[in-house]
Formats: structure tokens, sequence, C-alpha cells
């Protein structure tokens, strides 16, 4: 049976795309209040308050659809490349939200040099995650999560505004990951992916 987060989720997608094509005066009013429950109804199963989730939506135009983050396997002697958030201190694979106009291999590209100054080549698609399938931290939003396999090409570490490090760990040392960067079990997925 789907989690309570997902009914939601998607009566907030409802909402949005009647709000996005609605015509009728009195639909749209339907709309934005079916738009409001959900926003409460969110804000009880969630990290997010109602205003939180409000200000999350308003920002995202058009059609919802889920969003495609972008990540990179990066493997050396059994280990995988983890970059450390600046804020968290958590850690996670590289990479983030994919940018409109640029390919996924672009994308990737582009944010492992942002996030660790390397160049890489992008080998091939390994793995597509469903954030939807997670148990353990409800989201705002759907994503799909697309990892990569790349290897280093050039370059070292460069501090940015985003990671404050990043290094190679294997199995059996893993820092203390990212909920929501990471996908529901990252061990378990290194294995399949080692």
């Amino acid at each position: 049976m789907e989690s309570k987060l997902a009914y939601y989720q998607r009566l907030l997608a409802i909402a949005q795309a009647g709000l996005l094509y609605g015509k009728d005066v009195f639909d749209k009013e339907r709309y934005e209040e079916l738009r409001e429950i959900a926003l409460k109804l969110l804000s009880e199963v969630s990290l997010e308050t109602t205003e939180e989730w409000r200000s999350l939506i308003e920002t995202h135009e058009g059609y919802p659809t889920p969003k495609v983050d972008v990540r990179a396997w990066i493997k050396q002697e059994e280990k995988i490349l983890l970059i450390e958030d600046k804020k968290t201190q958590e850690w996670a694979l590289p990479g983030g939200f994919a940018e409109v106009g640029c390919s996924p291999k672009e994308n990737i590209k582009k944010e492992v040099k942002e996030e660790t100054g390397l160049t890489v080549s992008v080998d091939q698609l390994l793995a597509v995650f469903d954030t939807n399938l997670r148990k353990d931290i409800p989201q705002a939003f759907q994503y799909y999560k697309l990892i990569f396999s790349c290897h280093i090409l050039s370059g070292a570490f460069v501090e940015n505004n985003e990671t404050s490090n990043m290094k190679f760990f294997s199995l059996d040392e893993l820092p203390k990951l990212s909920l929501k960067r990471t996908i529901t079990n990252l061990k378990r997925s290194f294995l399949a992916l080692l």
C-alpha cells in the first residue's frame, strides 16, 4: 500500500496541474483549496511546515513532474568517492539537480567539476533510483536519481561553496551519509554496483 506521503504528494500534484490547466474560475478556487489541504497534510507527515511547503511549490512552475538528480560513481581500488556537504557535514556521491539545456552526462560532468574540482569522463548509466520508494525519510518531492559510472581524467579537490572535502571510502568505513542525497541503502547499493 502507498504511504500517506505518496498520496499527499499525488494530491498536491493534481492540485498544481489543475491550477496550471484549469480554465474555469470556480475550478481554480477548488484546486487552490485542494492545494492548501494537501500542504497541510504534507506538513503533518514530513519535516517541513505548511509555509515551507508553500514556499517550495511557489518556486516550481509548470506541470508537476519528478525532479532529476544526477550522481557520479567514481571508484578506485574498491573504494567510492564521496563529497562532504559544507553545511550539514554529511557525505554523498558527487552530483545534484540536473539543469535544463544539458544532457544527463553534461550535468554530471558539471556537478563533479563544481563539487570536487575534478574533470571526469562519463562511462555509462549504472542505475536509476526512485526516492518515492524510500520509507526512511519523507521528502518534499519525488526524485529520480541517475547514477553514472565516471573516471577521473584530471584535477584535484578545490574547496567551494558546496563541499568542504572529498575522500574515497570502503564499505566498511562509510562516514555519516546525507539521508536526502543518498539512496535508500547506500551500502547495499554499493555492493550491487561494485
